[in-house]
């Protein structure tokens, strides 16, 4: 077998094996918001459902509407509740649902470089450690209030 048929039957192997690979990742009731249409920083929440059956893990965010895009949490530091980067991401377990949720894990936009219109839609894409990226319009809600009783906007 010649170096080009041995190159095009493994290419096509790898072809073939890749939707076997991909994770089934769905985000579900997205939305972003900032303070005041003058602000400088800015937040997204959703629901991210792992509906394969192997784990992945959230590792990354990008988006052009500002200069920094961090995965954030809360946590208590010294018995003050602080917002921290994650750099390690969040974990996304087989048949579970991730909630990035006000004042919990959430996406951070700091330095933005269009403001957070209610009706506007803002460009994010998600990088999960095995399922890749995933590119999402979020809309910009600043109506939204938490939902009592709901663990997404607790």
């Amino acid at each position: 077998m010649s170096l080009k048929s041995t190159l095009f039957a493994a290419l096509a192997g790898l072809t073939l094996a890749a939707p076997a690979m991909a994770q089934e990742i769905h985000v579900l009731d997205t939305y972003a918001r900032s303070a005041s249409p003058m602000a400088k920083t800015g937040a997204a929440f959703m629901l991210i459902e792992n509906i394969g059956d192997a784990p992945d893990r959230l590792i990354a965010v990008k988006s052009t509407a500002a200069k920094k895009v961090e995965l954030h949490t809360h946590r208590e530091e010294g018995g003050v509740m602080k917002m921290v980067h994650v750099e390690e991401g969040f974990e996304l377990g087989a048949g579970e649902t991730l909630f990035l949720q006000r004042g919990g894990h959430h996406v951070m936009f700091m330095g933005l470089t269009e403001s957070f219109e209610q009706g506007k839609t803002i460009p994010l894409t998600l990088v999960f450690e095995t399922s890749g990226e995933i590119t999402l319009d979020i809309p910009v809600d600043l109506e939204r209030m938490p939902k009592e009783g709901h663990g997404h906007g607790n």
